[in-house]
């Protein structure tokens, strides 16, 4: 595992992202990460749905106003004060993916997009939580960061920024983790999960970061919109990160997506 450290702690820098941005419509771009994910691992309304680290709640109200039985948690008060104001009809609480505050078997699907590298401790305690309180067969879909040469280039841009700002403090706090596939294989794995299948994908490809190669109505950023419609490239850019991520995905991906599954009787 790689660790990832910036200016600011981990839980500082989500409680100011979501402070600075209103809370997410419905994502709906069916195509690209998350929700294209979300959709190959909820194949059914029967059972409740847990959507760890909910967020601004672009999947979360995705689901809900489709009828789905879905619950949210966050770490964060302020993102849930802010879901309970815009629709008090969603079920969404305050909650530690370590110690997770429900029965056992409570779930028939689990979505944790972004969630457990977020963790500085106890990332296996997350992930036997996360096994404790699926039902028997039931289907859990995560993402990590990926350890590759994407994610070392945006660490690397982020530090250079801030150099060039002058923001770099020489203040060093835990960011992210950062892991390769077989890591995170292995902690599923350990934890009892089969593995149903894994995926090379990228959330904000770093072309994205350069205004020149985004789509022409992507060019300003708004961090809401490319939420709901997905990190949008030009038809350049889109060339470009299709021929890195044909010939080295593991390298150009940003995130793995893990679809795993809870042994069990029950077939999904």
């Amino acid at each position: 595992m790689r660790i990832t450290y910036r200016q600011v702690n981990n839980k500082d820098y989500w409680t100011k992202r979501w402070s600075d941005i209103p809370a997410d419509r419905p994502m709906e771009n069916r195509n690209v990460y998350p929700l294209k994910y979300a959709e190959k691992t909820v194949q059914s309304k029967n059972g409740i749905i847990l959507e760890a680290g909910c967020g601004a709640g672009r999947i979360l109200r995705y689901y809900k106003d489709r009828g789905y039985d879905i619950v949210g948690i966050d770490f964060i008060e302020g993102v849930i004060k802010k879901l309970r104001e815009i629709d008090p009809e969603l079920h969404v609480a305050v909650g530690d993916i370590t110690n997770l505050q429900y029965k056992d078997e409570s779930f028939r699907y689990v979505l944790a997009f972004g969630l457990y590298h977020n963790l500085e401790h106890g990332l296996e305690r997350a992930i036997q939580e996360t096994f404790r309180v699926l039902e028997r067969g039931g289907k859990l879909c995560a993402s990590f960061r990926a350890d590759n040469i994407q994610t070392r280039l945006t660490d690397w841009l982020e530090a250079y920024h801030s150099w060039k700002k002058e923001e770099d403090s020489g203040r060093k706090e835990f960011h992210k983790v950062n892991l390769t596939r077989g890591e995170c294989a292995r902690f599923f794995q350990e934890a009892g999960f089969v593995i149903e299948a894994v995926y090379t994908v990228e959330n904000m490809p770093i072309l994205y970061k350069f205004s020149f190669f985004r789509s022409r109505n992507h060019k300003r950023f708004d961090e809401n919109k490319a939420r709901a419609e997905g990190y949008q490239l030009s038809f350049l850019g889109t060339t470009l990160q299709k021929l890195l991520m044909r010939f080295s995905p593991n390298q150009f991906c940003n995130i793995y997506v893990f679809i795993a599954q809870k042994p069990g009787e029950e077939s999904l």
